[in-house]
């Protein structure tokens, strides 16, 4: 029987490979069994704590066993998962947890301080002894496991929230389905050589926070039984001794992780036992991919998507990989460029990527709001060309966001935040290139008549209300912006100036 939920993944995988390893994590290893085991216990225990379906549960955690069977857990209770990004600050994270209505958050001990406001009945610590986590997993390990044939939730019913970018300055909620997910997972499933097959072993240093983690990682993991080597944070040299040690065969990651390890010696050695090396998140530099390739002779195929598309559009996999270029759409995915005007654009001029497919998300929470139009077909601000094999390339976005290692800064917010410094008249933030992290944040400030503000101090008081990738990392002093004749500060021209020049 096909999957409806995301977690009936799992099960298949345990009926499958019980003793087969699933997740490694440390010195901690579960076989499909176990974490099948595990996943029930959570999923028991949640209903048994009084969750009903379509409760949103927020995940704060980082990259490790107890998010992963925590995600599953909560889709197989029937439940919503809200993952969080851990280095939030508390006001971020308030903003999301109020928004999304989360009824339960999962934690660990570190970062409870971030979420004092949250009401004590529904957070569950991880790594508190004999806690309410603890409770939880024991009720859930003495209650009836019919309750689990009760529940009916999948195929469209909500199963992710995930927050993403917005025009207003603050992040909206995806609303991604199993529906969704599972047909995302399904169309990489049939690209040619596999992501992965059940002798894989996937390196997952990807946050699972983010939805290019969670599906293409830890979702294609389940989805062929493979094996998931866990690490909670990228570092070059410890994530590159764990592909030696556990012989990782496919590598899902970002440009500043390639980026990192073609600094290294002995680089070809290290992936010796990697068939398959995957880019997405962020544009990857044509001379990041030509610096992998020459210092282990192993090409970096690249991909491209968004949240709202669970993730995936297109790839470069199947075909000779191009540098610069994102590839062609998944079976499954359509794809239209179309001009200002709504018709489709010339062959080679740039249009907007409009697209199509079972994986495209419900719209935004809570009402749906910004989804799909009536036909199915999904603007997705992204401006490509198509060169004449058909593969496509990103030029531009219409949108003012900002991506920094593949995560989404919002120009709006950064800018509400400085404008709430006392010294601060105006401020408009854009995006510059930056050689390891794709893009960096500059903030043009004006400051106030009679005030001195430094960029130190500027930007510590951004790092007290923003996360670290949030804040600008370079900050100009200017005697004014430039506005249109309607009084929008002018981007474009702030963002033509701050290129270097040749």
């Amino acid at each position: 029987m096909a999957a409806r939920n995301l977690a009936d993944l799992v099960r298949a995988a345990a009926d499958l490979h019980p003793d087969k390893r699933a997740l490694i994590d440390a010195d901690a290893t579960l076989s499909w069994r176990e974490l099948d085991e595990y996943v029930d216990r959570l999923a028991l225990g949640l209903l048994a704590a009084g969750r009903v379906a379509g409760d949103r549960v927020g995940i704060l955690l980082p990259n490790g066993i107890p998010f992963a069977a925590t995600y599953f857990g909560v889709l197989r209770a029937g439940l919503v998962a809200v993952p969080l990004n851990p280095a939030y600050t508390a006001s971020e994270l308030s903003y999301q947890l109020a928004d999304a209505a989360v009824s339960a958050l999962v934690v660990d001990a570190e970062r409870t301080g971030v979420v004092d406001g949250f009401d004590a009945d529904g957070l569950l610590v991880v790594d508190q002894p004999d806690g309410a986590w603890d409770r939880l997993l024991a009720a859930g390990a003495a209650a009836d496991a019919a309750a689990l044939g009760r529940v009916t939730t999948g195929a469209e019913d909500l199963a992710l929230l995930l927050y993403t970018s917005g025009t207003t300055g603050r992040p909206r909620g995806a609303m991604l389905s199993h529906r969704a997910l599972l047909a995302n997972l399904n169309q990489i499933s049939q690209l040619d050589p596999p992501v992965f097959s059940p002798d894989d072993v996937g390196l997952l240093v990807l946050p699972l926070f983010h939805v290019y983690g969670l599906n293409c990682g830890l979702g294609m993991v389940a989805w062929s039984a493979a094996t998931g080597v866990l690490a909670d944070r990228f570092d070059p040299v410890t994530t590159l001794a764990l592909v030696r040690e556990h012989q990782v065969t496919t590598i899902v990651g970002a440009p500043p992780m390639y980026l990192a390890w073609s600094m290294l010696p002995d680089l070809a050695a290290s992936l010796s036992s990697v068939r398959l090396m995957l880019s997405g998140a962020a544009a990857l530099p044509p001379a990041v991919f030509e610096a992998v390739d020459a210092a282990a002779h192993h090409p970096i195929y690249e991909g491209y998507g968004l949240t709202e598309t669970a993730p995936v559009l297109t790839t470069t996999l199947g075909a000779e990989p191009k540098p610069g270029s994102v590839g062609r759409p998944l079976p499954g995915v359509e794809i239209r460029l179309l001009d200002e005007h709504g018709r489709e654009v010339d062959e080679s001029d740039p249009g907007e990527i409009v697209v199509r497919g079972a994986n495209l998300f419900s719209g935004y929470w809570p009402d749906g709001d910004g989804g799909p139009d009536a036909d199915g077909w999904f603007r997705t601000g992204d401006i490509a060309y198509a060169d004449a094999d058909g593969d496509l390339h990103l030029v531009d976005r219409t949108r003012e966001l900002i991506i920094v290692s593949g995560f989404n800064v919002y120009p709006r917010e950064v800018e509400a935040t400085l404008l709430d410094h006392p010294d601060v008249e105006d401020v408009a933030v854009v995006g510059v290139a930056h050689p390891y992290t794709g893009e960096s944040v500059k903030a043009l400030v004006v400051p106030k008549s009679g005030t001195t503000p430094t960029a130190d101090a500027l930007i510590e008081f951004a790092a007290s209300r923003l996360a670290r990738f949030k804040c600008p990392t370079t900050i100009e002093f200017v005697d004014e912006l430039p506005h249109s004749v309607t009084g929008k500060v002018a981007k474009g021209r702030l963002r033509e100036a701050a290129e270097p020049t040749s």
